[in-house]
């Protein structure tokens, strides 16, 4: 791994460290209102100044490093679950079977992500859970697409062919031959995906689909503050820089993923 890769790695892990120690670094309540503190600037007390309602914008980037990194996290678990067992079904069954999934795959694929992401969240009601299902109902196609590639190479594999002359059912060829295989690629996708969800975490949250007040996120502090720019320019760059230095980061590791792996970043 390139020294930029390290740091991007040394930056995530302690992003991810002070999101769930954000009440012992900083024990601030990010959801109590102090009017005596409205639209506070930096201090000693409050580093990063208060937003209009008199809340730590400290504490509430901590707390918002937890659900939007979080999420993305989950979100991305849940597309990679899907993703894999539904490719190594896609490749391993072929005809009729593979040309239906890989139809459903395609159109997923047709739409921008965020636009079908939207879709999603409107349809169900806000919340944290709502985005994460949003974006793995998105995120999965990328990975199904990838993990058939890598099934259609397997099943002509001798191992395969031994598995079969031994009389393996189809779901022990899945389940201990096949999809343990694919894990690795599917981890290195996932690590590249991981800085697109979240920005578009960032992106629904902004919108109001995510977490709802007073639950802090970084899109929906961002969301906020842009009202405010001008007199309180403290409520919207620190968000937003942890919004970009994350994606960024993230998207740094998984390009040192995909180069290890050698898979294409736009398959």
């Amino acid at each position: 791994m390139r020294k930029t890769g390290k740091i991007a790695l040394i930056v995530i892990i302690a992003i991810m460290l002070l999101s769930l120690g954000g009440p012992f670094v900083w024990p601030q309540d990010p959801e109590e209102i102090n009017l005596d503190s409205v639209k506070a600037h930096p201090s000693w007390t409050h580093p990063l100044g208060t937003d209009n309602k008199g809340r730590d914008v400290v504490a509430r980037i901590l707390y918002g490093a937890k659900i939007s990194v979080g999420v993305a996290v989950v979100a991305a678990v849940l597309s990679m679950g899907i993703g894999l067992v539904v490719g190594v079904i896609s490749g391993y069954a072929g005809g009729k079977v593979d040309i239906a999934i890989m139809a459903a795959v395609d159109l997923i694929l047709s739409f921008p992500s965020l636009l079908l992401a939207i879709g999603v969240s409107v349809v169900l009601p806000p919340g944290v859970y709502t985005v994460m299902i949003a974006l793995a109902a998105v995120g999965w196609a990328s990975f199904a697409r990838l993990i058939r590639g890598t099934v259609l190479v397997l099943r002509e594999s001798t191992y395969i062919d031994a598995a079969r002359a031994l009389g393996c059912s189809w779901k022990r060829i899945l389940f201990v031959h096949l999809i343990p295989q694919c894990i690795p690629l599917a981890l290195v996708v996932a690590g590249v995906r991981l800085g697109g969800y979240v920005l578009t975490e960032a992106a629904l949250s902004f919108l109001g689909l995510g977490a709802q007040p007073p639950t802090a996120t970084w899109g929906s502090m961002v969301s906020t503050g842009r009202m405010f720019i001008s007199s309180a320019p403290w409520m919207v760059i620190p968000p937003g820089l942890m919004i970009a230095v994350t994606a960024l980061c993230f998207n740094i590791v998984g390009d040192e993923l995909r180069e290890w792996q050698d898979i294409d970043k736009d398959g």
